[in-house]
Parts: C-alpha cells; structure tokens; sequence
C-alpha cells in the first residue's frame, strides 16, 4: 500500500499542459494590451500590472514545476 502514487487526485500531464498554455497566452495577451493601450494609470494599474501577473504567473510556474518533477498521474 506504500506504492500508491501520492498525485493520484491532482492535474493530469493534459491539464498540466493546458494551464501552461494558458497562461502563456494570458501573459502574451496583456503584454499586447499594454503595448496597444500604454501603461494605466492610478489603481489600474494595480489590476492589470500586478493581478494578471501574479494569477498567468503563478498558473504557469506552477505547471512547469510540476511537469519538471513528474508531480502528474
């Protein structure tokens, strides 16, 4: 019973894959934005700049993480 693998329950390498993907192109998106729109000002600035990189980033660098060290069923 000590075999079991403990990632049983988490993402698959497919959905592992898909929010990589994901956040990628979130990224990729806002960077247009921004380069489209310039900068925001003011409290804008806090929910584009800041929100979207802390959401695309932590989805992102949390799938490479776990696609590194086979963290997948």
């Amino acid at each position: 019973m000590t075999e079991k693998n403990p990632w049983r329950f988490g993402p698959t390498r497919g959905e592992l894959w898909f929010w990589l993907w994901f956040s990628t192109g979130g990224l990729a998106l806002m960077l247009f934005a921004l380069f489209l729109r310039g900068l925001p000002t003011g409290p804008a600035i806090v929910e584009i700049g800041l929100m979207s990189v802390l959401l695309f980033g932590y989805l992102g660098g949390r799938s490479i993480k776990r696609l590194a060290r086979r963290e997948h069923p």
